[in-house]
């Protein structure tokens, strides 16, 4: 039983959040006002920063040109693509259209997409590169991205520049605290610090399914929803490893391009949902969760898959 427990505690977690949040949907309102969440998310930056292992010029040199396509794609091409297919498809529950709009805008996961790389004998290096640039870069396109995007759709109205402010004050200050301070952090650092991230997702889970409790339902909308992110992550998959092929990458750094330039982080979005949307639109946060459980299921296996081919014998 504890064997279990330490091997799926987060999704023991996970279920434990969500049913708490449907039975006591005040108690997300609490956790909001105490600023809790946002703070963890400050904390985890903070961890991020000084965990962070710059490659050397050489291979920053060499992986340039994959740097380059994997961020025009997660922050441009990508959002546009989910931007088409969720108003085509999904456009009648504005709260979708908008959710998917923000997960896609989004820089790319962190922690998660490097670990997943090493587990799949990718190169980690051109995985940290994409992971710095598409996040430092990120900041400053999404705000701009999903407003253009969004007021083609939806007609609401972000204050972009306040916005870009807020990212650039709770994400990049706090990594480059971290990233300053790091011989003195570091040894502080161990195996906490994975479980430390994933906390913090649990009580964005939980904010988020409390805040939509009084209007969400098991329906078949939901049920679209969910298909729709399982098969557009895995198209985004498709296209980034179609990418990573036609810049003829050897096969670790195909693995890494594939699975880190997918990968979109939660914490980001919720940041933009609970700071201007949550209010008017408060299930626009369940795109990005199902999105977020979706890549930790399917690019494990897809991480498997890499890895098994990275034998001789495969």
């Amino acid at each position: 039983m504890m064997t279990f427990f330490r091997r799926h505690w987060f999704f023991v977690g996970l279920a434990v959040v969500i049913m708490l949040a449907f039975a006591c949907p005040k108690w997300g309102q609490t956790v909001r006002q105490s600023r809790v969440v946002n703070i963890g998310i400050f904390f985890s930056f903070l961890i991020t920063g000084a965990s962070l292992n710059l490659p050397r010029a050489g291979s920053r040199a060499r992986h340039a040109g994959a740097v380059l396509a994997a961020t025009l794609s997660a922050l441009l091409l990508i959002p546009v693509m989910a931007w088409l297919l969720v108003r085509a498809i999904l456009s009648k529950t504005p709260d979708w259209v908008i959710g998917t709009t923000l997960i896609a805008s989004a820089p790319v996961t962190i922690a998660s997409g490097t670990i997943l790389t090493a587990m799949a004998q990718g190169d980690v290096a051109l995985s940290l590169m994409i992971c710095m640039a598409t996040n430092v870069i990120g900041l400053f396109t999404m705000p701009f991205v999903f407003s253009l995007l969004l007021g083609a759709g939806p007609q609401i109205q972000m204050p972009v520049l306040r916005l870009l402010g807020g990212l650039l004050l709770t994400v990049l200050v706090p990594v480059a605290i971290g990233w300053g301070m790091r011989s003195r952090i570091r040894p502080w650092l161990g195996y906490w610090t994975r479980p430390f991230g994933q906390v913090v997702v649990l009580f964005i889970i939980f904010n988020a399914a409390s805040s939509s409790a009084r209007r969400f339902s098991f329906t078949a909308d939901f049920g679209y929803l969910g298909i729709f992110i399982v098969a557009m992550h895995i198209g985004i998959l498709a296209i980034h490893y179609a990418l990573a092929r036609g810049l003829r990458l050897d096969a670790a750094s195909v693995s890494a391009f594939t699975i880190h330039a997918s990968q979109k982080t939660l914490t980001v979005s919720y940041l933009v949902w609970d700071g201007y949307l949550a209010v008017a639109y408060p299930l626009a946060m369940l795109p990005g969760i199902v999105y977020h459980l979706t890549q930790m299921v399917v690019d494990t296996f897809v991480a498997g898959a890499f890895r098994r081919c990275a034998k001789p014998t495969c």
